[in-house]
């Protein structure tokens, strides 16, 4: 049981000592606190001259939590942008953390400093660093200087003992270096890596073509990271955010495949209603990378109401049944594990149930025709 507390936006003790007795859905929900930073990555989901960056106030921050707390979710997630710069961070992160939630932030290392670095000890925030290392590729994406800051943190961090994560966005600069955040996992005692493919939301859209990389790249690369994953077992555990991964675990591991996919892949397309976050203004969205598709605000709606509408989206369960998908993913043997990205196949082709272009894989019925 949650401990008791009164909290500071006068929600009543009734709503804070409210716990689900079942398994939430969602064992995260992760706020997008903020898109203000002061890196100038070329894949950075943010665009702002397409998105409202309005943020939501110290008070509705709090709903937010409260909202996630009724929901049920054990661990509230910060991303952004770079929260760190965010005034009211810590208020956010200490009245999440006097409720009973395990909360993680990803930073960039951009705006690490002292007093920020005190502020996560002090709430024993599960902390990940964004790194695409090694140091020339990474600062090719990210900015001259960006490594060291980053490093510098993950050590800082590694050093209080808070460090969980390194997160890696591939691309055509890194995509030959997957073993060099795991090393640094290790090293530095990093709980897990995670690679995420390239999407094309943002910034990302107009650098697509100098920074995604092949179809045959990726399938390189994501067999190197398979062979790592083997490699580092027991040490760091790999993960992959990109669905088509899942089928070459399939191939490459049958006989261990259903309980890694079950309980540890985070890659699968969560479009047809297996996510939501909230966004910096407080809008509620069905996927980590699509702005387009909003399911109200938390100044008028729950997370359990929007979760609720979500399950019973004609649209989200169109999407959820890989029947509906066509070309190559339509008929591919492997689309109940994978189906594709759903966000980069509406970019590249206008209909998000088109093929995702990123897979070099050709299914089997096509290859007996």
């Amino acid at each position: 049981m949650r401990k008791k507390f009164i909290s500071k936006n006068n929600v009543s003790l009734a709503i804070v000592m409210k716990m689900s007795m079942s398994k939430a859905p969602l064992y995260m929900i992760t706020w997008r606190c903020t898109r203000r930073c002061v890196g100038n990555c070329l894949y950075c989901s943010f665009n702002p001259e397409l998105i409202d960056t309005t943020e939501v106030n110290t008070k509705d921050a709090f709903r937010i939590v409260d909202q996630v707390y009724e929901f049920g979710s054990p661990w509230f997630g910060i991303s952004g942008g770079e929260p760190l710069l965010r005034e009211d961070i810590f208020e956010v992160i200490a009245y999440a953390r006097k409720i009973g939630f395990e909360v993680s932030l990803i930073t960039s290392g951009f705006a690490f400093d002292e007093k920020k670095f005190e502020g996560l000890v002090r709430n024993d925030v599960h902390t990940a660093v964004s790194i695409d290392g090694p140091k020339e590729a990474n600062d090719k994406v990210r900015g001259i200087g960006s490594y060291d800051k980053a490093f510098y943190a993950l050590k800082k961090l590694s050093e209080a003992g808070i460090l969980d994560c390194l997160v890696v966005t591939l691309n055509k600069y890194n995509y030959k270096f997957s073993e060099h955040p795991i090393k640094l996992a290790e090293e530095y005692g990093a709980r897990m890596v995670v690679f995420h493919s390239l999407v094309p939301v943002g910034r990302a859209q107009v650098n697509m073509n100098e920074l995604a990389p092949s179809p045959e790249e990726y399938e390189w690369t994501f067999n190197q990271i398979y062979d790592l994953s083997r490699e580092y077992a027991g040490k760091v555990h790999v993960n992959v955010y990109a669905p088509f991964y899942a089928r070459i675990v399939r191939q490459r591991n049958p006989v261990d495949f259903w309980e890694w996919f079950m309980n540890r892949f985070l890659g699968k397309c969560t479009i047809g209603g297996n996510y939501i976050s909230v966004t910096e203004n407080g809008d509620f969205r069905s996927c980590g990378f699509h702005e387009g598709y909003r399911l109200g605000n938390v100044r008028n709606k729950t997370i359990k109401q929007c979760w609720d509408e979500l399950q019973q989206s004609e649209f989200h369960l169109k999407l959820r049944d890989k029947s509906n998908l066509k070309g190559k993913c339509g008929v591919c043997e492997y689309r109940e594990i994978c189906g594709g990205c759903r966000t980069r196949s509406e970019f590249y082709t206008g209909d998000i149930f088109a093929s995702d272009p990123a897979c070099v894989y050709i299914p089997k019925v096509l290859r007996e025709k």
